[in-house]
C-alpha cells in the first residue's frame, strides 16, 4: 500500500495522476499547507524540507518500506516500481525524462513564481510579475512546438513526462488568460486528451475531495502565509 501526504496543488497532483494510472493501491493523508502542518515534527520526519508530496510504499525496494519526497523522484520511482510510464529502450527513456526535467526545473518553478508574484505578493513588484510571467511563455512556447511535433511530451508514449506537465498545462486559461490558451493551440488540445483519460479523472475528483478538506489559499491565516513563503518575521535576510 501506498501513503500519499498533500493537497491540492499541481505537484500532487502528479502523483495522484500516476498512482491512477498505474492502479496502485493507496491511501491519502491530506496535509493542510495553507494551514501550516508540512511544519509540524511528524510530517518533518518525512520530508525535512516541509513540502508536499511525499509517498511511503510498504512494500518498497527489497520488500522493506520506502519513503521518498519530491514530485519528479516519485514519479521516477513509480515508473520503475511497476515497469510502465517509461519506454524500454534507453533513447526514448531519456528523451521522456529530459521533458521531464524541463517541468521540474523550469515549467513548474517560473509558473509557481507567477502565482505567487501575481497572487501574494505585495504591489510594487511589477519588474518580478513581468520575469515569471515571459518564463512561462518561453516555456509553453517550447511546449508547443514539441506537441506540434510529437503526439506527447516523451515521444510516441504518454508517460511521466506528460502526467509531470498536464497539472500546471490544465490552468493556462485560468492563469495566463483566454488569449495565451488561443496561442498554445497544440498545447491545450494535449490538455484536452489527458483530460478525457479515466485515470485522471479519478485523481481530479480525487484531489476535489482532499482541497475540501484542507485550507485553500484565501482563507489562510496572515501568519501561516508568512511562515509558508519565508517573509516577515520568518524572513532569513
Amino acid at each position: 500500500m501506498i501513503e500519499l501526504y498533500g493537497m491540492g496543488s499541481p505537484n500532487v497532483v502528479k502523483i495522484y495522476i500516476a498512482l491512477e494510472e498505474l492502479g496502485l493501491p493507496h491511501h491519502v493523508h491530506p496535509v493542510d499547507v495553507f494551514g501550516g502542518k508540512q511544519f509540524d515534527a511528524e510530517f518533518l520526519k518525512l520530508n525535512p524540507m516541509a513540502k508536499v508530496p511525499v509517498i511511503t510504499d510498504s512494500d518498497g525496494p527489497g520488500g522493506k518500506p520506502c519513503t521518498l519526497f519530491e514530485s519528479g523522484a516519485i514519479l521516477l520511482y513509480l515508473a520503475e516500481k511497476t515497469g510502465k510510464l517509461l519506454p524500454k529502450d534507453m533513447a526514448a527513456k531519456y528523451e521522456a525524462i529530459e521533458w521531464m526535467m524541463v517541468q521540474m526545473t523550469t515549467l513548474g518553478p517560473m509558473f509557481g513564481q507567477h502565482v505567487h508574484f501575481v497572487r501574494f505578493a505585495p504591489p510594487g513588484n511589477d519588474y518580478s510579475k513581468s520575469r515569471y510571467t515571459t518564463q512561462v511563455h518561453r516555456v509553453f512556447e517550447a511546449y508547443e512546438q514539441r506537441l506540434g511535433e510529437k503526439s506527447w511530451l516523451g515521444g510516441s508514449e504518454y508517460g511521466i513526462a506528460d502526467i509531470a506537465s498536464y497539472p500546471w498545462a490544465r490552468n493556462i486559461p485560468t492563469l495566463l488568460g483566454a488569449p495565451a490558451a488561443e496561442k498554445y493551440k497544440n498545447v491545450m488540445r494535449w490538455v484536452g486528451v489527458i483530460s478525457e483519460r479515466p485515470a485522471v479523472q479519478r485523481a481530479l475528483a480525487a484531489v476535489d475531495d482532499v482541497r475540501a478538506k484542507t485550507t485553500q489559499f484565501d482563507k489562510a491565516q496572515a501568519n501561516d502565509l508568512d511562515k509558508l513563503f519565508g517573509r516577515g518575521q520568518y524572513a532569513a535576510a
